[in-house]
């Protein structure tokens, strides 16, 4: 019986692997406008020069574009994990408590305002710096620094705050004529123009903080539970709280300022992982990156094939994938 479940357990593991790894595999050749072979894709990820163009296109475009979803896929269901976490909320996520439209909205304003004023600053930092600002509007007006306060509240509050940020983005627009067509095609979230600058932007965020977040799973899991229960063995919740918000704000942060606003991965993976490995959040949130890196290569694949020989932007794809689940979700929490 214990070897059974040991096979069982391990294949939690493998399969999502498995997935990933197939997923990963078709979007270096499916729909190319320049026809690229499946071991031509596997021949290009091998060291040494491509030797054909093919190959080239491989290694040029699809390669840091695959690298760049599954960054983002893996940060923003991690984001999303931690949310949950800290507010206990269900519902918590990047986009419904305001962060991505604050990020948003503050990269639309540079972009369109004053490029100038801000070029010697990372635009991860500046996204960031926006989804913190809207973030404690949220919890602010939503009661959220409250221990006992309604947590459904946050959700109504971000909702408002995300509404706010997006006519102040529409306004934006109205004023800047000169860059809505790229502001707007930024706004609807993909990886379509994502190269190795834009993979070596974000590669540092994700690469830093996700082993950090890891050494503090033990103690977010007695999160939990209560916080008195976190109090009393010993946990500093402030600063606990403090460096995961922080944390959150960057990943968003980093994410909104390479492939735009992307919905719903922070909402919809953290409950398929707990559907599949549980609670504890040391074999939670590993695996909710898989499942967000998973989610976002499969969203920029369908993306290709929906709208061949043109391409959807991928955030598309993660709203027509995302909104029914959420009205799901609220149906069965209410």
């Amino acid at each position: 019986m214990k070897a059974v479940k040991h096979v069982f357990a391990g294949w939690r593991w493998t399969l999502p692997l498995l997935i990933l790894g197939v997923s990963f595999w078709l979007t270096l050749f499916c729909r190319s406008a320049v026809p690229v072979g499946a071991f031509d894709a596997l021949r290009a990820l091998l060291p040494g020069p491509p030797d054909s163009l093919a190959q080239a296109l491989v290694l040029n475009l699809r390669l840091p574009r695959s690298l760049v979803a599954m960054l983002l896929g893996a940060s923003l269901a991690l984001a999303g994990s931690l949310l949950q976490t800290l507010t206990r909320n269900p519902l918590a996520s990047p986009s419904l408590f305001g962060i991505n439209a604050g990020a948003s909205l503050a990269m639309v304003w540079v972009s369109a305002f004053s490029p100038q004023l801000f070029s010697g600053f990372s635009i991860a930092l500046v996204a960031a710096l926006g989804g913190g600002i809207s973030w404690g509007a949220v919890m602010l007006t939503g009661g959220g620094w409250q221990q006992a306060g309604d947590r459904s509240r946050l959700i109504l509050a971000g909702v408002a705050v995300s509404a706010l940020c997006a006519a102040l983005a529409k306004a934006t627009l109205i004023l800047s004529e000169d860059h809505a067509y790229g502001i707007l095609s930024w706004m609807a979230g993909g990886v379509a123009h994502a190269r190795w600058p834009e993979f070596w932007h974000l590669f540092p965020f994700t690469a830093i903080i996700a082993p950090w977040v890891m050494l503090l799973a033990g103690r977010l899991n007695l999160l939990q539970v209560s916080d008195d229960s976190a109090q009393t063995l010993g946990v500093n919740l402030p600063r606990l709280r403090l460096t995961i918000n922080l944390l959150v704000l960057l990943l968003v942060g980093a994410c909104v300022s390479v492939a735009g606003p992307l919905a719903f991965i922070g909402l919809l993976v953290p409950h398929i992982s707990r559907y599949w490995i549980g609670y504890d959040l040391r074999r939670m949130l590993p695996l909710s990156m898989v499942f967000g890196a998973t989610l976002m290569l499969l969203a920029d694949l369908l993306a290709r094939f929906l709208a061949w020989p043109g391409e959807l932007p991928a955030g598309v794809v993660l709203a027509l994938i995302g909104a029914p689940f959420f009205v799901w979700l609220v149906r069965t929490r209410t």
